[in-house]
């Protein structure tokens, strides 16, 4: 190892050696700095999706297993307020209506939330215009989030009432006169939300859980029981606790598993990008080889000189394979520490902005996150990547000593 460390420092006899070797390391260090800066981005857009949607979506959520709606969602709201650690539980109500203001109208998801809702959530301080307000003493009122209220045209204090339509759970359908297979309410519109989300800005409209049970004709039942956690509390032991008490008929999930889809998702293009990049790095793995070759044979007389003093085919060999593998590992660790001060700068400075108006980004700059896991995981390709190249060059060195 000492020698072939002289060997990879040492001036060598031919600068074209000098220049390939340097390009060697570089081509390694600005692939290794690439994947330390890509995977933090991931990661960073990661956790500001994750934190966005953590701000509307409970802490832990309970619901049925077969079926929409939960039977005895008061019931089970009890049970699940009497366990150790639990703060608050909801009920909540979910599901499709038509909304209709003058002219226009969509389909949206109704989310009906009791009083205390906006108290256990952050929903307060995503709303761009009016309120957060369910109900006062005139009326009941909904919040919309930006997609309808851009697609029906309305405002917070507008004087004319949204309408609510949903299809009967029960009875049969009146061909004479369809309108009897509705149910419908009006409702004021106190504010408009934005959360910067899809799944939430597009269709979601939240309305009073009591309406909500009045028109979708479940008086009991809840598609979904919310649950907020004390400060101290063990998420893991609430949740198990949870679901030791309501039993096989119910799921209890936290905040990821709720958008376990979205957070795959993510993961799927981070690991993409990684492995594009990592074929990027054994193309440049490539100039390693190239570099120990002409190092090979820059150093004949060398390798006789080890002949001489009693070294073999193998011993000499290892000499090359080392310092090739020297070449990857010094590459992989200054391109580690480009990396990282690379992510440092962004985060300090936001060199790198997002294209677009500002304005209609939740953030300006690319958000970056270091994962120390991820640095790892690149440490370990590059080492393996540079030792499988260093290896390639045993052939070379096998046909060269005979």
């Amino acid at each position: 190892m000492n020698i072939a460390w002289r060997y990879l420092v040492a001036k060598k006899n031919h600068n074209a050696v000098n220049v390939i070797s340097i390009i060697s390391v570089l081509g390694v260090m600005v692939t290794t700095a690439a994947l330390v800066c890509v995977l933090s981005v991931f990661n960073g857009f990661r956790g500001l999706i994750m934190g966005r949607l953590a701000m509307l979506d409970p802490e832990v959520a309970v619901t049925a297993v077969t079926g929409k709606a939960i039977e005895n969602g008061d019931s089970v709201v009890t049970a699940v307020k009497r366990v150790p650690g639990v703060m608050t539980a909801m009920p909540v109500i979910t599901d499709q209506a038509l909304a209709i203001f003058a002219e226009y109208q969509m389909p949206v998801r109704l989310k009906g939330v009791p009083d205390e809702y906006a108290a256990t959530t952050a929903i307060n301080s995503v709303v761009v215009d009016g309120q957060f307000l369910l109900h006062d003493d005139v009326s009941p009122y909904a919040v919309l989030g930006v997609g309808p209220a851009l697609s029906l045209h309305v405002q917070p204090d507008a004087l004319r009432m949204l309408q609510l339509y949903a299809p009967q759970r029960q009875g049969r359908v009146n061909i004479a006169n369809p309108m009897n297979a509705f149910r419908n309410d009006s409702l004021f519109v106190s504010g408009v939300f934005q959360l910067s989300q899809n799944n939430y800005d597009a269709d979601l409209i939240y309305v009073p859980l009591s309406m909500a049970r009045k028109l979708f004709d479940y008086p009991t039942q809840a598609t979904q029981v919310e649950v907020t956690l004390l400060p101290d509390a063990d998420e893991d032991a609430v949740i198990a606790a949870i679901a030791d008490i309501l039993g096989p008929s119910y799921q209890v999930k936290n905040r990821l598993q709720q958008q376990a889809a979205a957070y795959k998702l993510v993961n799927v293009e981070k690991w993409m990008a990684f492995l594009l990049l990592s074929f990027i790095l054994v193309i440049a793995a490539f100039n390693v080889i190239s570099t120990l070759a002409l190092l090979i044979i820059e150093k004949d007389d060398s390798i006789t000189t080890l002949k001489a003093m009693g070294a073999d085919n193998s011993q000499i060999t290892r000499i090359f394979i080392a310092e090739g593998w020297l070449i990857s590992l010094v590459g992989a660790v200054s391109g580690i520490v480009l990396g990282l001060v690379l992510c440092l700068c962004q985060q300090q400075f936001g060199l790198l902005r997002l294209n677009g108006d500002p304005s209609n980004f939740i953030v300006s700059a690319y958000p970056v996150q270091v994962i120390w896991t991820d640095v790892v995981v690149v440490f370990v390709v590059v080492a393996v990547v540079g030792l499988l190249t260093a290896l390639a060059t045993s052939l070379t060195m096998r046909r060269r000593l005979g």
